[in-house]
């Protein structure tokens, strides 16, 4: 495992598994390297979880040519609008926008402004998960975080959530 340290202006420790193995450390300047060590060894349960993680994602979903690319954006652009019209007037939200993205650590956000974005990449998973992410950032323009009242919603709208959720996984 490679392990690379990159240190700045920051006030706390981040730590990022990256899907080819490597562990990318940001640390604030003037962190004790037994310090960043220590915290290494504290979470290489988590580490070597997450490596295992994308290394099976990557063997489930090889990397895309350009012409599946293409594809899989065209098949978004028209799928994703359609899916956010019809679960937006069941839950009587209106986004601002939606846009589809390449993101391949996410695969949907909602601005502060209530704008939508999802990522092609989400067309690789059933059509159950892509409702649960379409619902999930739906349930965003109420509630912009992760509180019980946000679960609430997507659970009222979508009560098998966590199965689709699972799905992603």
């Amino acid at each position: 495992m490679t392990i690379e340290v990159m240190r700045s202006e920051r006030k706390t420790l981040a730590i990022r598994v990256r899907p080819d193995g490597t562990v990318t450390v940001r640390a604030p300047l003037h962190m004790p390297d037994k310090e960043i060590a220590a915290a290494v060894e504290k979470h290489g349960g988590w580490i070597e979880k997450t490596a295992a993680r994308l290394r099976e994602n990557a063997a489930r979903f090889p990397a895309l040519t350009p012409e599946e690319i293409r594809a899989l954006r065209a098949r978004a652009k028209d799928l994703i609008p359609q899916r956010v019209a019809y679960y937006s007037a069941v839950m009587g939200v209106q986004p601002a926008g939606v846009r589809i993205t390449g993101a391949k650590t996410r695969f949907g956000s909602c601005s502060p402004k209530n704008a939508l974005s999802f990522s092609y990449l989400l067309l690789r998973y059933p059509p159950e998960a892509v409702d649960y992410v379409v619902v999930h950032e739906l349930a965003h323009i109420r509630h912009h975080d992760h509180s019980p009242a946000f679960w609430a919603e997507v659970e009222k709208y979508m009560p098998d959530y966590k199965a689709r959720r699972a799905l992603l996984r």
